[in-house]
This record gives C-alpha cells, structure tokens and sequence, in this order.
C-alpha cells in the first residue's frame, strides 16, 4: 500500500476541533471508549513516568485519568486546539493542573529526551505526515521511554466512503494506514519493539444525518486539501442517503471504525543534550487562558 496520504487543510482542522469543543464530551462516545481501552493497557507495563505528553488530548478526558493514575507526574496536553486545550486545562483539582501546549504533532515544540511517556488517542490518524509525527515522538522521548497510541485503520468509516463514491469521485472520507505500514513507519522511526493490534467497532444510527452529525460535532468534518468546495446539495445528499441503505441491518445504519493500537519504545541511545520543558515554560508558550 502507498504510505502516503492526502494532504490536510490544518487551518480547517483547528477551527473544526475549536467550534466542536464544547459538544466535545457528549459526543464523542467512541473516542471515550478507545481512550478507555487504551488507557487499560497501561496496566501491562511497568513503569513510573515522571514526565507524560497526552498528544492530542482533545478535551482532556485521558489527561485527567494519566494524571490519577500517576499523581507524582508531571502530564503535559498537547492539541491543535486551543478551544480543547481550554477545557483541558480544567482537569484535575486546583493544586495540580496539567500543563497545556498548543501545538502540532509532527513539530513537537518539546525538547528532546524530555518525556518517559507519549499517550496518544485517536489524534495521530489527522497527520498527512505520519513519519515526521513518530520520528518526532522519537525525538522527544527519554531512553527507554514508551508510545501507547491508538488510531484508525483503512475500514473505518467504510460504509460512508463507499455511499459517496457511489456518488461522485471527489474525496469526502479520510484515507487510514493499514496497522503494518503504520508498524514500518514506527521502525524506520527508530522506536523498537512495536506490538500492534486492531479491532473493529461499530456504532449503529436511525439515519445517514444522525451518522454525520455526529461527526460534524467532534470536530471530524472533511479538512482534505482536495476536498470539494463547492455546497452539498439535496440531491445529492439524497443519493448518499440512498447509496447507505444497502448497509441497513435489523433497521439500523452501522459506522464501522477500525481502531489500531500500538506500543513501543525509545531504545537506551542517548543524546546529547538532553533537556526539559517545565509546567510553567508551556503555560507560557501556549496562549491558553
């Protein structure tokens, strides 16, 4: 499979993640239980982070648990939004807050060596750069620090994807790496011993609307540089309604989502140079009031 993807309007994705902030929560139902499902696998490893980046933590939900389940760690949220980051910045109690940095996954403005952990949930799957976005993690990880993330794979979605192009052939669903390309990225990346696995999830609705309203409110609109400009007309819409009822079952619309978990670690290399960015530095740097 071509490893490459489409590339993304990042100024769209910002403000689609910003105007969906505050129905975040109450939407995302999938994106809480694979952010659950992921924090889970926390109780395999054996580790005491004293620093973790929650990389695109959205509104917080997995930050705050990092922070329960390490209460001597210093958690650091990273988003592309700085509406996110504001609901964010509510976690914990107010004595321990986690430091916020607006930022973008594949710039990490870390310092090297300065994490023992990534955590990252459903964010990685909005880099058209994956590569730059694992050599990055790389970059920012300690010796033996370790990635837990979780992403999509090529059939999510794949009852709305199949609908439109039923309809026409412009890009209306993003494209997912398949969990091996995703495995070779992370090793070229120079991370080890990468383990990964999938599953697939599926969300059932009454209606095509219901299924992309839902997606409209967590911020997961069409940003595709190559995305149609142009206004969705009835027609159209009805043809996409039409082309979906082939997938009906028991009277309900299914929406697959086939999430990709992955861990894997930094190795013992050393760098020279090693630093650290404190609380206060990424209050600093981030804008979020």
């Amino acid at each position: 499979m071509d490893k490459s993807l489409p590339n993304f309007d990042i100024a769209k994705v910002q403000r689609a993640f910003d105007a969906a902030a505050d129905a975040y929560d109450e939407h995302a139902i999938l994106q809480h239980e694979v952010a659950q499902r992921l924090l889970s696998r926390l109780d395999w490893l054996k580790v005491e982070p004293q620093t973790i980046l929650d990389l695109g933590a959205g509104t917080g939900q997995p930050t705050g648990e990092l922070m329960k389940r390490y209460p001597s760690a210093q958690v650091i949220a990273l988003d592309l939004s700085p509406a996110m980051l504001r609901r964010t910045r509510k976690r914990g109690r107010w004595l321990r807050r986690p430091g916020v940095v607006c930022g973008n996954s594949q710039q990490l403005p870390l310092a090297d060596a300065s994490v023992d952990m990534v955590f990252s949930s459903l964010s990685l799957q909005w880099c058209d750069q994956p590569e730059k976005a694992f050599a990055e993690i790389r970059r920012v990880l300690k010796p033996d620090g370790v990635i837990l993330f979780s992403t999509f794979g090529p059939d999510t979605l794949k009852e709305l994807r199949s609908s439109w192009a039923a309809v026409d052939g412009n890009h209306h669903v993003h494209a997912f790496l398949d969990m091996h390309d995703i495995g070779d990225i992370i090793v070229h990346a120079g991370l080890q011993e990468p383990v990964m696995e999938r599953e697939v999830i599926t969300l059932t609705y009454d209606t095509v609307r219901a299924v992309m309203r839902d997606l409209k409110y967590i911020g997961a609109s069409n940003a595709l540089q190559s995305r149609s400009r142009g206004l969705l007309g009835r027609h159209r819409f009805e043809q996409v309604e039409q082309a979906y009822e082939q997938w009906r079952v028991e009277g309900r619309l299914p929406a697959s989502y086939e999430v990709v978990y992955g861990t894997a670690w930094s190795g013992q290399t050393v760098r020279d140079g090693m630093a650290t960015i404190s609380i206060e530095d990424i209050g600093n740097r981030s804008g979020i009031r």
